[in-house]
């Protein structure tokens, strides 16, 4: 069953924040990590994982394990692979969307090892050790697959006997520092401010009406894992519990819990 789903950053500045938005934020997800507590696994999309132009991925190797922090922040540790979960997904999807089976090394045991990024391991941080599912998007297929794949995921999830909950890994516009590495661009502000809006005002049906120049412009990396999450969400009825924003460097990252309606 899916209990409840977030959305959350992957930047280094909500570790040891030093603002008052940047702490409220991680607040938020502390809160995330209360909430999914009594889970039995989670399934994380992240953008920083393999990249296939493509075709999503299923990972399904055994071993998680920390191989990649952003700007020499290593974040140490190994997670297991929900494989049984991973299958379902798998074998749910493979006839009707472009995905791929992940595997490294060898196919399972000591040696069936992945490598996590900071996509994964900054949300992890705020989580209890669980076992998980890593699934990637794909930027290049278009917005009724990405949804439709979001539903069937969500149909996986919630014929499980297990309870699970939904993460979603990603970060915003890029383009809010003209002093940083992408520039300034009004697009990351508008993008940024829009998302928000839709999280908080219970409109994130619209997310597919957002322009693609938006998206383009504002140099996102959250978008197409948002619109798988809106197709898982369809499964049931969630309420918003908690939402923050924050932008303290030349990135925006937001985080949310929407939990499931008894």
């Amino acid at each position: 069953m899916l209990v409840g789903i977030s959305l959350m950053p992957h930047g280094n500045p909500v570790l040891e924040p030093e603002d008052e938005e940047t702490a409220k934020l991680a607040g938020v997800l502390r809160r995330i990590g209360e909430a999914f507590r009594d889970v039995d696994s989670y399934v994380l999309i992240s953008p920083h994982n393999v990249r296939m132009s493509d075709h999503l991925g299923i990972v399904m190797a055994e071993h998680l394990v920390s191989w990649l922090g952003f700007e020499g922040k290593e974040l140490p540790g190994e997670w297991e692979t929900d494989r049984e979960l991973a299958e379902r997904i798998y074998e749910a999807t493979k006839d009707r969307f472009p995905v791929v089976d992940l595997h490294f090394a060898s196919r399972s045991g000591r040696y069936s090892r992945w490598p996590l990024t900071w996509g994964e391991l900054i949300p992890l941080q705020f989580l209890e050790k669980k076992p998980l599912v890593l699934l990637t998007p794909a930027r290049s297929l278009n917005r009724e697959t990405l949804i439709g794949f979001g539903e069937v995921l969500g149909g996986v999830i919630e014929e499980s006997e297990k309870r699970i909950a939904l993460i979603i890994s990603a970060d915003h516009g890029h383009a809010h520092d003209e002093n940083g590495p992408y520039g300034y661009r009004k697009e990351s502000e508008e993008y940024d401010r829009l998302i928000m809006q839709l999280i908080n005002e219970n409109r994130l049906d619209e997310l597919p009406e957002i322009p693609e120049e938006l998206v383009s412009k504002a140099l996102v990396d959250s978008y197409w894992q948002m619109l798988m999450m809106l197709g898982a969400m369809r499964v049931a009825e969630f309420e918003l519990k908690a939402s923050a924003y924050a932008c303290p460097t030349y990135f925006g990252m937001a985080g949310a819990l929407w939990m499931r309606k008894p």
